[in-house]
């Protein structure tokens, strides 16, 4: 048992910890770039309030330990909350637990309460408010310091599982809170993505989501798949709400989304059966989630039992220990993706972790590896970040024999032998080879794939064939392949050959924006390559495009813009294109092959918003079927729209659309502009 600290040591300790505290809220809270693991920062937490406890003297004003943590930041609107947005105590074992119940039962010992408690998931994500004026939402917020944080509506609007109108509520206003999160699934794709193009990754899924919600341009929020699901109402009983079980179904009822695997439990052995329960349920939920909020059903006991100034006394919040092995390193391998970034793969020896069995772990880059100084035979701890991607914690250093291998990328590519470079800005380490073997089969899956040139039946084994046989050296080569020749791979009879040819003659007639995102010009995906076809409308405008029209473009910018005058400055990417225009693609809006909705002169190129209910569908559907006539759509508006869709309802777009002098579309016009082009909805 260590020695008890100094008054002059604890103090110092104290200083210490309070620094190191603060530069990790910032990192967290405000640059959404955690550097450690919660466990590693709660144990900052904790030892500071241990010293707190034993020197009282030491205690400041600004004590992370009495205060709700984080900031707004500087670029977003402030937004003051009326009620503080408080964060929650912590219990990190059963006996932590039961000293919370025991509180809890001496402060209501003064009446005799049937007590009741609801667990409910707790979700790793970004704490948010929600304000509903007369049913439809007006206001997003971030928690900030729990009394300001920023005005971030703009994004939130663009979560699509979150309804801009509440089912019943229309008189008034209510205020909801709750967690914007991203699913495992979402958050595997966008690091996967980020990684191909160089960018840095995102340390877990609330990282992810934190980051989505505080961008200032929504289009990148829109591009991330968010979720929300919230479980507080302010003031509920306001509206006749006694219990968090009531809560949580009058949410339901509106529409609103819940994490929905709450209970009711009536005592302490309810709660650690679903403590239990969730411990395993956790690793295959579709969300992140960290550990179990407990919480006093009844609202009124609530009220009792009161706050302090950081936390309410009714609730606390239990988190799992985060699982951790130990394994060995084999080896490491390096993989080629489609834009050429060379990865380092660990192999390890196989562990189970969080459900799955892992036997490989990705390092990123040689900057991971030398921070960590990974070598190959190194023993080494293995966790999921987020519970969803295996990650290499740290080195067991101690157990280290001497014999173990520092690793360095190649500095050469393993597939094609080009000398492979780094660039001054970038973390990734690329083969500027564009025939590279690796990089053309991964570069034709996606111009292949679904959201691109769609051309179906040609998998990754028929890929691996044409390149290993040399009949296609670049997605060009795709368009002079005939059914004899594609008879002669394996496996590939008469009748699929010819059903293979014909989806690739279809595929000439797909639409600018598919071609435009199946060249795999870096950063550029669907969404922006659907809003470039949009205003350019041909291919050869895109390409004369300089960077600066390009970065004016909503949702572009200057990091996209500069990607795609390289790519087209390239000699070798214009020669596919050229080639492909050559075979028949289609390089214009006006000829796309799609239906002759999409040449609609009432919509092509038009730049659309709507606000409002519309009570013919719901307004995802209204503003898919825009864009399947040309337009394109945004959640503000500005001096750049042409049209707003006003429903039922519509708010402050409405009058900043009458302001500034913009067409102005009721539903039953929007209707009849759709029935003239056969999409009126039925």
């Amino acid at each position: 048992m260590s020695e008890p600290l100094s008054f002059d040591e604890a103090r110092r300790r104290a200083e210490f910890l309070r620094r190191e505290i603060a530069a990790n809220d910032e990192l967290y809270y405000v640059l959404d770039s955690p550097v450690i693991e919660d466990h590693e920062y709660d144990a900052l937490l904790r030892e500071l309030a241990e010293i707190e406890r034993a020197y009282p003297e030491l205690i400041t004003p600004d004590s992370p330990n009495a205060h709700v943590r984080g900031t707004a930041r500087a670029e977003f609107r402030k937004f003051a909350h009326t009620v503080p947005m408080q964060s929650l105590d912590n219990a990190l074992n059963r006996s932590e637990l039961e000293s919370f119940f025991e509180r809890t039962a001496r402060a209501l010992s003064d009446g005799s309460y049937e007590i009741s408690w609801v667990c409910e998931p707790k979700i790793d994500g970004l704490a948010v408010s929600l304000i509903y004026a007369n049913g439809v939402l007006e206001t997003g917020s971030t928690r900030g310091d729990g009394m300001v944080g920023e005005d971030v509506t703009h994004n939130i609007r663009t979560i699509k599982s979150l309804p801009l109108r509440l089912k019943r509520f229309s008189e008034g206003s209510v205020e909801v809170r709750g967690e914007v999160c991203m699913s495992r699934e979402d958050f595997a794709l966008l690091n996967q993505a980020r990684e191909e193009s160089g960018d840095q990754l995102f340390a877990n899924p609330r990282n992810a989501a934190a980051g989505s919600v505080r961008q200032l341009d929504h289009n990148v929020a829109a591009s991330r798949k968010l979720s929300v699901f919230l479980y507080h109402v302010v003031d509920a009983p306001r509206f006749g709400i006694k219990s968090q079980s009531e809560l949580l179904r009058w949410l339901e009822d509106e529409g609103l989304p819940t994490h929905g695997h709450d209970r009711e439990c009536r005592d302490a052995g309810d709660i650690y059966a679903y403590l239990e329960e969730w411990d395993k349920k956790r690793f295959t939920d579709s969300i992140n989630t960290d550990g179990v909020v407990v919480k006093l059903n009844d609202l009124e006991l609530r009220d009792r039992l009161g706050s302090t100034a950081k936390a309410p006394r009714w609730a606390i919040a239990f988190k799992y220990p985060p699982e951790e092995k130990r394994t060995r390193v084999l080896g490491i391998d390096i993989s080629v993706g489609r834009t050429g970034a060379l990865t380092p793969t660990a192999r390890l020896e196989p562990i189970q972790l969080s459900g799955t069995t892992v036997q490989r772990a990705s390092l990123h880059n040689q900057d991971e590896i030398d921070r960590k100084d990974i070598r190959v035979g190194d023993m080494v701890w293995v966790h999921k970040a987020g519970e969803i991607i295996p990650e290499i914690l740290r080195v067991d250093y101690e157990a280290r024999a001497g014999d173990e291998i520092p690793f360095m990328i190649p500095p050469v590519c393993p597939v094609c032998g080009t000398e492979a470079v780094r660039l001054p800005s970038e973390a990734a380490i690329r083969c500027p080879n564009r025939s590279c073997g690796a990089q053309l089969q991964e570069g034709l899956l996606h111009f292949v794939s679904r959201d691109c040139m769609d051309i179906s039946g040609m998998g990754e084994r028929i890929i691996r064939q044409l390149t290993e046989r040399g009949l296609v050296r670049s997605a060009a080569d795709i368009y002079e392949l005939s059914a004899e020749s594609l008879t002669d791979l394996e496996r590939v009879a008469g009748k699929s050959a010819k059903k293979l040819e014909e989806a690739i003659d279809a595929s000439r007639g797909r639409p600018l924006h598919a071609v435009i995102n199946a060249l795999g010009i870096r950063n550029v995906g669907k969404k922006t390559a659907r809003d470039i076809a949009i205003h350019f409308r041909s291919m050869d405008a895109l390409i004369a495009a300089d960077e600066q029209e390009l970065a004016n473009l909503d949702g572009v910018g200057p990091a996209i813009a500069a990607s795609i005058v390289s790519y087209f400055s390239d000699p070798h990417n214009m020669s596919v294109v050229e080639r492909l225009k050559d075979s028949g693609v289609n390089m214009i809006i006006e000829d796309e092959g799609e239906s002759p909705r999409s040449r609609s002169e009432i919509f092509a190129g038009k730049r659309m918003v709507f606000t409002g209910e519309l009570t013919a569908m719901p307004r995802q559907k209204a503003e898919s079927l825009v864009e399947s006539l040309g337009a394109s759509t945004s959640a503000s508006v500005s001096k750049r729209t042409d049209i707003l869709v006003a429903g039922a309802a519509p708010g402050s777009k409405y009058n900043k659309a009458l302001s500034l002098g913009i067409e102005i579309w009721d539903e039953a016009a929007f209707l009849e502009r759709l029935s003239q082009n056969n999409l009126a909805p039925h």
